[in-house]
């Protein structure tokens, strides 16, 4: 399975008329090529950073995808008001307890690591962290994109509700203090969003 994620840093009045865009025309258009599972859509109401994520059935249906995202994305930073950056990922760990409704919150942390070592990171990372997460107040699901050739990784953590995410920062810090060295990365962002759409559809893997 994998994944093109579009980090949009656009004005943060923008950000419900860029919700309203993604839901309404991006969405269905996407979901209509071949091979794509879903969608999902993070926000940041105060500084305006929104990421929206697609997942795919394979790397070919998500190559064969980007002439037909592309004007969507062009129109997309129009309406955010802001500048696009574009990821792609294999989705190497996803773990739900349940799915997100409505209010969920989620908090993404960014990382890197050796090439060489990427294999090794994500199996600790479902061996060794996964299970601690599902002790959190409030964990809703779990998940892990790499891009190993360029020692990349993103994990997503998604809460029930934004009390449950501020509930656990303080354990989720102490949890990225004592594993994330063992598996062999350095954290290199942790932020925090709305979950305001949640149609990725990424079935379980670990």
């Amino acid at each position: 399975m994998y994944a093109r994620s579009t980090t949009i840093r656009g004005n943060p009045r923008s950000v419900d008329r860029g919700t309203d865009y993604v839901r309404d025309e991006v969405m269905p258009a996407v979901r209509g090529m071949d091979g794509c599972i879903g969608l999902s859509m993070l926000a940041d109401h105060e500084s305006g950073m929104c990421i929206v994520t697609t997942s795919w059935r394979d790397r070919e249906a998500m190559q064969a995808s980007a002439e037909g995202v592309r004007p969507l994305r062009d129109r997309a930073r129009e309406v955010f008001g802001g500048e696009v950056e574009v990821h792609e990922w294999e989705v190497s760990a996803m773990h739900r307890r349940h799915e997100a409704h409505h209010g969920a919150c989620t908090r993404v942390t960014w990382l890197r690591g050796a090439p060489d070592d990427m294999e090794r990171s994500i199996d600790a990372f479902r061996m060794s962290l996964m299970p601690r997460l599902d002790d959190l107040a409030g964990f809703c699901s779990v998940s892990l994109m790499t891009h190993a050739a360029e020692g990349m990784a993103v994990s997503a953590v998604t809460y029930d509700s934004r009390e449950d995410m501020i509930e656990t920062r303080e354990h989720a810090r102490a949890l990225r203090d004592e594993f994330v060295p063992a598996l062999g990365l350095a954290v290199t962002d942790v932020r925090e969003f709305d979950l305001v759409l949640a149609h990725l559809r990424v079935p379980e893997t670990a």
